[in-house]
């Protein structure tokens, strides 16, 4: 993990008996020091997201959705490494294939926006933004080319959005929901994806959220004053 991931996550993990290495610390790249641990202690190495299994498995969240509540005609999902998004948009189009997939990131790093419109996987450093869970370099090989054969779109919201929904579910839909799991909602509330008349489905996801943190986001003045 690296150093500045939300302590709320860093304790999380701990708790559940894990052990946190900092590969920023080490001067190594998170898949670089991976494979070394891999190496030298004989592990199995669980990709974040760029697995068939990890996208299939991802993708219940949608399927589950569908199973609820029938038929959509859109669905807003999260996006860092593409698995979610994927196995949601795989999902969709298995059980409601009228329905469009879009995927949203955040502006400070819209690698698969530019991915997905370019047709090439764009590669680049994430800038700064409240969304820690969605601050990878790339989508994955398989996440990008499920996306570009399945997902309608990739669009982009900024940070003082992410914030807004935040406002909005925790006053609204009493919910506490991390930036990251905002992604979706933000979209749609900002106007980044326009929906009206449509019934839209909103994938929520992650609530791994620091408390004093949240509360500066949310206070008057805050990031999304």
């Amino acid at each position: 993990m690296p150093s500045w991931a939300p302590r709320v996550k860093l304790e999380a993990t701990r708790g559940y008996g894990a052990e946190v290495v900092f590969y920023d610390q080490v001067g190594a790249s998170r898949d670089g020091l991976a494979e070394r641990l891999v190496a030298e202690r004989g592990l199995a190495l669980i990709p974040p997201f760029d697995h068939p299994d990890v996208v299939s498995g991802a993708g219940t969240a949608a399927a589950e959705l569908f199973e609820d509540v029938g038929a959509l005609d859109l669905l807003l999902v999260p996006v860092g490494g593409g698995g979610l998004a994927s196995g949601s948009a795989l999902a969709a189009h298995a059980a409601c294939p009228g329905c469009g997939v879009v995927g949203v990131e955040p502006a400070a790093g819209d690698d698969g926006v530019k991915s997905f419109r370019s047709g090439t996987l764009v590669r680049q450093d994430c800038g700064d933004t409240i969304a820690d869970g969605a601050r990878t370099p790339s989508l994955g090989q398989l996440t990008f080319a499920i996306l570009r054969r399945h997902a309608r779109d990739l669009v982009a919201v900024h940070d003082r959005e992410l914030v807004a929904a935040m406002r909005f579910a925790h006053e609204r839909l009493k919910l506490v929901i991390e930036p990251t799991g905002c992604l979706g909602l933000a979209a749609l509330m900002s106007g980044a994806v326009a929906a009206p008349g449509r019934r839209v489905g909103v994938i929520v996801s992650g609530g791994n959220v620091d408390a004093a943190s949240a509360l500066g986001w949310l206070a008057p003045g805050g990031a999304g004053a």
